[in-house]
This record gives C-alpha cells, sequence and structure tokens, in this order.
C-alpha cells in the first residue's frame, strides 16, 4: 500500500524570509563608515572621555594630580556654583516654555489671512539672523536703570522702569525675555511649516462639522501640528541649557551670581585657573543635558504617535 509522503514544513523558510525582511541591509560597505566614524571619534568620543578624566584631576597645561571626585563635590559644595546650577534650568524651561506659547501663536497668525503677511514674517524671523553677543550689548544699554530707552518710554507714560539688569531677582529673567525675543524666530518658522503641512481637507471636515475657532486649534491644528511642537521643544531646552554668550554679554553673571548659570560658571573658573573644577562643570553640564534631552526626546516621540 502506497503511503504519502508528508509535504515539508514552510514554517522555517518562511519565518527566516520575515527575519530577513525585517533586517534592512546598508547598501554601502562597512569600511564607507570608517571616515566618518573617525572623524567623530576624534572630535566627539576621545574629547569626552578625557574631560570625564580631566574632571577627577587638579591638572595645568603642564601637570595633573588626580583627586578623585573633588572637584564635584566642591561644584555642589559651593553657594555660587550651585545657584549658577539651578538658574540653568531655570533659564531654560523659562525660555523653552515662552518660545513654545509664543511660537505656536504667531506661525497660526502668520499662517492666516491677514495684511502684510510677508512683512510681519521677516519682522519676527530678523532677530535670529543678529549676532548674539551684539543683542545682548544693545539691550544692555536698553535696559540700564537710568538712561536706558525702555525705562525713558515707561517714564513718558508714567510708570516707573524697574532696573532690568541691576536687580538680582529680575537680572536672570531680564537676559531670558532676551532670549525669547530673539529665538521665538525660528520657534515661529518651524510652527509656520508644521501648520501649513496640515492638508486642508482637515480643515474642510472640521468646518462642515461645525467647529470654531478653539474646537479647530484643539483637533486639528495643535495634533497636526505636534512633530513642529516636539522640535521646537527640543531646541529650545538644548539652547536654554547650553546658554552662555547672551547670559555673559549683559549681565556677565551678575549682580554677584544672580544670573550665573553652569557656563558662565565654569569660564569664571577657567579664568581663575581652577581647570580641574571647571572641567568638572563641563561634565556636569553634559550629564544634565543628556539625562534631561534623551527621555525627553523618547517621550515626545512616544506622544507624536499617540496623536
Amino acid at each position: 500500500m502506497a503511503t504519502t509522503a508528508p509535504a515539508p514544513s514552510r514554517t522555517k523558510p518562511a519565518t527566516a524570509s520575515r527575519r530577513g525582511a525585517g533586517r534592512r541591509r546598508s547598501p554601502y560597505p562597512g569600511w564607507f563608515y570608517l571616515p566618518a566614524a573617525l572623524v567623530y571619534a576624534v572630535l566627539f568620543l576621545v574629547p569626552t572621555l578625557l574631560s570625564f578624566y580631566f574632571s577627577m584631576t587638579r591638572w595645568t597645561i603642564f601637570d595633573s594630580e588626580f583627586t578623585g571626585l573633588d572637584n564635584f563635590v566642591q561644584f555642589f559644595r559651593e553657594p555660587a556654583l550651585t545657584k549658577g546650577f539651578v538658574n540653568t534650568f531655570i533659564y531654560a524651561f523659562v525660555t523653552s516654555g515662552a518660545k513654545v506659547v509664543l511660537g505656536l501663536a504667531l506661525g497660526m497668525l502668520l499662517t492666516s489671512q491677514i495684511v502684510g503677511r510677508g512683512y510681519l514674517r521677516a519682522v519676527v524671523f530678523f532677530p535670529v539672523l543678529v549676532s548674539t553677543v551684539g543683542v545682548g550689548i544693545t539691550f544692555q544699554v536698553l535696559m540700564h536703570p537710568s538712561r536706558g530707552a525702555i525705562n525713558a518710554a515707561l517714564a513718558f507714560i508714567g510708570t516707573d522702569g524697574p532696573r532690568w539688569l541691576v536687580d538680582p531677582q529680575l537680572a536672570l529673567l531680564s537676559v531670558a525675555m532676551v532670549d525669547v525675543w530673539k529665538g521665538v524666530g525660528l520657534a515661529t518658522l518651524i510652527y509656520m511649516a508644521g501648520i501649513v503641512s496640515i492638508p486642508k481637507e482637515y480643515y474642510e471636515a472640521a468646518r462642515v462639522d461645525g467647529a470654531g475657532s478653539w474646537t479647530l486649534f484643539r483637533n486639528v491644528i495643535f495634533p497636526l501640528s505636534w512633530p513642529a511642537t516636539s522640535t521646537v521643544i527640543t531646541l529650545s531646552l538644548i539652547g536654554g541649557l547650553r546658554s552662555f554668550d547672551l547670559i555673559w554679554a549683559m549681565t556677565r553673571g551678575g549682580p554677584g551670581f544672580t544670573s550665573d548659570v553652569i557656563a558662565s560658571v565654569i569660564y569664571k573658573q577657567y579664568q581663575a585657573g581652577f581647570y580641574g573644577l571647571s572641567t568638572a562643570g563641563n561634565v556636569i553640564l553634559f550629564i544634565a543635558v543628556t539625562a534631561i534631552v534623551l527621555p525627553l526626546t523618547r517621550f515626545l516621540a512616544r506622544k507624536e504617535v499617540e496623536l
């Protein structure tokens, strides 16, 4: 009696093909990436590793002495250095939050049918093109408590202007306002690109359903422009955490240490010759930016998928 041989199983080949399809092979050979990897290692990996080492030493150009974690302990024991660490986060969150809100509002305004839209777009974006140091020096003059044009304008309408850069409680926020003025143009541009890319069918469908301006913003514009929001949050937060030039041009960390941030503290330590302590500050700044930006980027990416 003839027996029928069982058909060969196709489970493994199918599984293998699916696995092969899941792995996308690069069209370039491995050695093609060596120049970029070499540049990355020389310009980033090696300096980063050396910074971690020298942050645990007391070093000069010609000599170094290993001290362990003493520089980090001293950094957080000094009130002035700790003040700069706290100010960094205050400055970063204030400026990034303001850029998101104002950038979204201006982006919606400048993508609507208003008169002089092209001129207003140029005006909003112009501060981005100006030198940061030049902006800092200009506003240092404008915010002078007695001879500044801003307080003169306030006095003209019968209001006493504050001591913008002299008052310890206002100095950091005054610089933050100038930072927002200078950087909101880029945030606006990113939002404009995100809003313009939304298909018009969504607007038409919302209007057919009788959606008002607020409903249109909440259910159409804001969710579909979330990639722009993610980009603005990430860029402005990184820029705020690393900010130095504007603060140094306007206040040099003063009065006292009230407007110092990590970057200005690092620079002052270098000037004073405390190279190991300033290198430890660089490492702390690197760790802080990495610890905030990486989880935030993943959270924003998940949020984008959910929306």
